[in-house]
């Protein structure tokens, strides 16, 4: 794995509100993330682990630090060229699944392709995400996981370099978390995306290289795992 520090956050605030309705979400963070990892976030409801993620991927934006990915800026650069930086560069996937209810499973992961200036290739992706007899399924016809797995396809096959997570096994159970969990992995090392996890779930950290763990808007920890284990192997 690349030692390059991939994503660097240095000094980054976020609040929001005015006056004594002020709310401080985000503390003076500084860490940073090689290319590559599984990077976790974890902390409490409230913590800014959402919020982080929102600004890393450009929906939201820090009132003062700095953000850098793959030595650009987030910051110096205008709305046009943020969209190309989103486009380009990220791919989300979110508790909720938000696919079109009227495409069928290849056609909602098309989507993604058609953002893409070197996408991957389509069915070698379903067959990876153990969807390819599904392909022509609409979506009501598909269980949350297969759903789930559909939006995974959707943002990796734009072949993003950092792949953002928020919640992912949030709104599953624990057989069909633990099977998205285990692709998130597989996409993660068959590709070679920095995959960025948002996370309630404890046990998530273990199959984690880096941890940062969030309390009241700071780091409480920066942890390098050297004690990885598989998906497969995660109980809780």
């Amino acid at each position: 794995m690349s030692t390059d520090n991939f994503v660097v956050i240095k000094d980054v605030n976020k609040g929001y509100g005015d006056k004594e309705n002020r709310q401080e979400v985000l503390k003076h963070l500084n860490f940073s993330i090689k290319k590559g990892e599984i990077c976790v976030l974890s902390g409490p409801s409230g913590s800014g682990k959402s919020t982080l993620l929102n600004i890393i991927g450009g929906i939201d934006t820090a009132d003062s630090g700095t953000i850098i990915i793959h030595g650009d800026q987030l910051g110096q650069m205008d709305e046009k060229s943020l969209t190309q930086y989103r486009r380009n560069h990220l791919g989300y996937v979110f508790q909720m699944y938000n696919l079109i209810p009227n495409l069928n499973v290849k056609e909602n992961i098309e989507i993604g392709a058609y953002l893409s200036k070197e996408p991957l290739d389509i069915n070698e992706l379903l067959k990876t995400l153990g969807l390819y007899e599904h392909r022509h399924k609409l979506p009501n016809q598909l269980s949350g996981g297969q759903q789930q797995r559909t939006a995974i396809g959707r943002a990796i096959v734009k072949n993003p370099d950092i792949l953002l997570c928020d919640e992912p096994t949030g709104a599953l159970d624990y057989h069909t978390s633990k099977e998205i969990l285990n692709l998130i992995e597989e996409v993660n090392h068959k590709y070679g995306n920095t995959v960025i996890m948002v996370t309630h779930n404890t046990a998530i950290l273990q199959m984690a290289d880096h941890i940062i763990h969030l309390h009241d808007g700071k780091i409480r920890k920066d942890i390098e795992n050297d004690k990885k284990i598989f998906a497969k192997d995660l109980e809780w």
